[in-house]
């Protein structure tokens, strides 16, 4: 499941973050305050995770660090992606964020680092250098502002994934895209035999956003979108962009996606539901699907019925078809905030409860890749090898793997993008008033 200097805007009026913060906490899926029961003590560290993926294994990881260590708990709460992602902006920015807060680094990051609202980590590094050590060196990169180290690793890499419906495509005699111009001959093929070529959770709009990162990405190489994170004036007016949009509109005119995809959520998985049941061919997704995939439909994918591959090429891109999009890791972050008993739990947790064999394995097992050194033998012997290898293959052979567009950028220019991109998938404006709008938050 990533970098670059940006200007930051203020989050959220008082008003959006009352009414966005009480959403999100209605939205609440469990917590944990050790296996026992019982209520965390008031010094308690709270940390806030995402439902979904790696939900299990996180949730074995603290209450095994609960019952080991009765003196230094930490309170868990989980929250559907969508939700998490409003609720924590608006509550760092109030400058009441949980102690460890989960993030995916870039942009939003170092708005929480201009704001002072998260800890410089480095000291802890260079005191802990086992800790630095355990990672792989670019992905750690990732947490990183001004060359200090602000966010750590949490879980596994992301990569978006091209997947596919075997059985689905043997129903049509058709083989996985390799160019963007085999994808777009299997549309209508799929659609004669009565089958979406694409899933789509179009109502989170931000798997929307999959398709334009690595159209732009096969066009016009990973520079197009280094100069707009960099905040080049008229970044945005690359050719790269417009014709990636342009590319996606011709799609949507073919019917590539399943219709009624702008109301169907991320957050419920009926998105990757559409793809193992057969009603759709295809998904363009993260790599942490497959882990919902591999709980809600563990027959489609220990049968060898779900493919995955790379995503397609265009003719005449200058991008290197390794290039890949999505995210390094998910990271921890420690709030400036949370009292200094919080503080050296969750240092103490990064050092001790993160990332030791039993987290890792238990990761491995959910079908994920730990960003780690030294792993390669535990991926082999794993049943859900091909997919593992696949990703890590992905990551490590990867010449630039760019981190997911809405969370590289500030938070005013992804909330931006995402809204737009919506417009986009819609039909509602063209790919020039989709420049001209983002071009005009250059520098916000």
């Amino acid at each position: 499941m990533k970098r670059k200097t940006m200007n930051i805007r203020k989050l959220r009026t008082a008003a959006t973050a009352l009414s966005a913060g009480a959403l999100a906490l209605s939205l609440a899926a469990c917590g944990s305050a050790g296996p026992g029961g019982g209520s965390a003590g008031a010094d308690a560290a709270t940390m806030w995770g995402l439902t979904g993926g790696n939900q299990a294994s996180l949730q074995k990881s603290v209450d095994s660090w609960n019952k080991a260590h009765s003196n230094e708990t930490i309170k868990l709460d989980f929250f559907a992606n969508d939700a998490y992602k409003t609720k924590v902006r608006t509550a760092v920015g109030a400058g009441q964020g949980p102690t460890f807060i989960y993030g995916w680094g870039g942009g939003v990051l170092k708005s929480y680092v201009d704001a002072g609202q998260v800890e410089d980590l480095t000291g802890f590094l260079d005191q802990n250098p086992q800790v630095r050590d355990r990672y792989l060196p670019s992905v750690l990169k990732n947490g990183q502002v001004n060359g200090k180290t602000y966010a750590v690793p949490n879980n596994n890499t992301q990569p978006v994934v091209l997947y596919f419906n075997k059985d689905v495509f043997a129903k049509v005699g058709a083989e996985p895209p390799r160019t963007w111009d085999e994808l777009m001959a299997l549309v209508p093929k799929f659609k004669d035999a009565g089958i979406a070529p694409f899933s789509l959770g179009g109502q989170s709009k931000w798997p929307d956003l999959m398709w334009l990162e690595y159209l732009v990405e096969r066009i016009g190489g990973p520079q197009v979108f280094a100069d707009i994170a960099a905040n080049k004036p008229n970044a945005w007016s690359h050719p790269a962009v417009t014709e990636a949009l342009t590319k996606i509109q011709q799609l949507v005119d073919a019917g590539g996606f399943v219709n009624g995809f702008s109301s169907i959520a991320a957050d419920s998985s009926a998105d990757q539901a559409l793809l193992y049941t057969g009603k759709a061919a295809m998904i363009l997704q993260g790599g942490w699907i497959y882990q919902g995939m591999k709980k809600d439909a563990a027959d489609f994918v220990k049968s060898g019925k779900l493919g995955f591959t790379a995503f397609p090429t265009v003719s005449g891109g200058a991008g290197d078809p390794k290039d890949i999009v999505g995210n390094a890791s998910n990271f921890w972050s420690v709030s400036s905030k949370a009292t200094d008993a919080q503080k050296k739990t969750a240092q103490d947790y990064i050092k001790d409860g993160m990332f030791n064999d039993e987290n890792t394995q238990d990761l491995i097992n959910s079908g994920a890749v730990p960003v780690i050194k030294g792993i390669e033998s535990k991926l082999e012997a794993s049943p859900d090898k091909d997919f593992l290898t696949f990703v890590y293959g992905m990551a490590k052979e990867a010449p630039s793997f760019t981190l997911s567009w809405d969370q590289a950028l500030s938070p005013a220019q992804g909330d931006a993008m995402l809204s737009n991109l919506d417009q986009i998938f819609l039909k509602k404006i063209t790919p020039e008033q989709f420049v001209s709008s983002m071009n005009a938050t250059i520098g916000k």
